[in-house]
């Protein structure tokens, strides 16, 4: 026979379940970690004009506390509407002339941000510095080969407020016991009218193939061709429509390219960064994509009697092919792309990715097919080149050495 509880009972059950369930609750949280803050926006201070005050240690990692100081402006421009940035800084001081930029991309599902380098003579991206903002600090920590010795570096941005912020940069010898800073910069916010106050005197470059990539600066409408799947013997194509925006950047040895396009399966945001290496005279092709906010590694090649080939190698499904870029058709307002991929050490290449351009002849593009960006208080490329200074025959870094 079944017997009935006492209500009392029954009530000091559900009470003590009532109080227990929070409990789970937060040992669930607490097991699984603390949930990471969402920091596509944590560069948004950064959009905008600077000037810019740097102090780099001469000879870091050596005792030395010999610091020559520089004085510029600073450009930064919002990429994927603030989950990218590209920043540019031109200064001078007695030791020399700085023309460098900074790429910033943010990875969406390790809430981090990667941060690389380049200046006009390197032609090439610096190793990315990875890290977060906490507490109105942003740390990005990387390892670096300096002096033949492996280091730690580390970016710390801080002192952000709307007017003013801080960069510095730091060494490590001692696995992180220890850093000594060897950059400091100190930027001011100014207003776009006042940056040509700031500008210093233009130089023109003599270098003919830097211009290689002009034909792709301006607005386009884009139809992409993409084959479904990649040596694997599939004839599908999937179509793609969309546009791209590509701005030039000190004076045509780089440029930036925005690409978005639209297909029945899915949607892509890219953006490529193209840098010119005066020394080899070859291009450095650099793409990232909006969804994990990473950079492949670079296309590199060269433009022959109007055709530029561009060549790495990467792994496809495990195995490590060949990539092939090719650009032609330059000469028209309908530029031509195709990538192509072999698995026989170049002997045979399969096409997997096409795209036509064709030039919009807006009113903006009439002025070179330039656009403004995306807040009124950041420069174009063309603006850039007229509030910056030129290149000096003096150092230009790498990196903030």
């Amino acid at each position: 026979m079944k017997t009935g509880r006492h209500p009392l009972t029954c009530l000091l059950v559900f009470g003590f379940l009532f109080l227990l369930h929070p409990l789970r609750a937060r040992a669930q949280q607490t097991s699984e970690g603390p949930k990471l803050q969402d920091g596509q926006h944590d560069f948004d201070f950064s959009f905008g004009y600077w000037k810019t005050h740097i102090k780099r240690r001469l000879n870091p990692l050596t005792g030395s506390d010999t610091w020559v100081e520089f004085d510029g402006i600073s450009v930064v421009r919002k990429l994927w509407n603030g989950r990218a940035g590209l920043g540019e800084t031109e200064a001078d001081g007695p030791t020399g002339h700085i023309e460098a930029l900074s790429l910033r991309l943010y990875h969406p599902e390790a809430r981090q941000w990667s941060l690389t380098y380049a200046n006009d003579k390197s032609g090439s991206l610096s190793i990315a510095s990875i890290g977060a903002f906490k507490n109105g600090r942003g740390e990005f920590f990387d390892t670096e080969i300096f002096n033949g010795k492996n280091v730690l570096v580390r970016n710390v941005w801080s002192d952000v407020t709307p007017t003013s912020c801080h960069f510095e940069q730091a060494f490590s010898e001692d696995g992180g016991k220890t850093w000594e800073v060897n950059w400091d910069a100190t930027d001011t916010r100014i207003e776009e009218s006042d940056s040509a106050k700031l500008a210093l005197q233009h130089r023109p470059s003599l270098l003919q193939a830097q211009h290689d990539f002009d034909f792709e600066i301006g607005h386009f409408n884009i139809h992409l061709s993409r084959l479904q799947d990649r040596l694997a013997g599939s004839t599908t194509w999937v179509e793609f429509d969309g546009t791209s925006v590509t701005r030039e950047i000190w004076d045509g040895q780089a440029n930036v390219e925005e690409f978005e396009t639209d297909s029945s399966q899915g949607h892509i945001e890219g953006m490529t960064l193209r840098l010119y290496n005066p020394e080899s005279r070859q291009w450095s092709i650099y793409w990232a994509n909006s969804k994990d906010g990473m950079l492949a590694q670079p296309m590199i090649g060269e433009f022959k009697n109007g055709r530029g080939e561009f060549y790495d190698q990467e792994p496809w499904k495990g195995r490590f092919v060949y990539v092939r870029f090719i650009w032609s058709n330059l000469t028209s307002s309908s530029p031509h792309f195709e990538q192509a991929y072999s698995d026989d050490g170049g002997k045979t290449w399969e096409v997997n990715w096409i795209t036509n351009q064709t030039r919009i002849n807006d009113e903006m593009n009439k002025v070179h097919g330039k656009r403004r960006s995306d807040t009124t208080t950041q420069a174009d490329a063309s603006d850039l080149r007229k509030t910056l200074s030129s290149r000096a025959p003096a150092l230009a870094l790498l990196r903030k050495y």
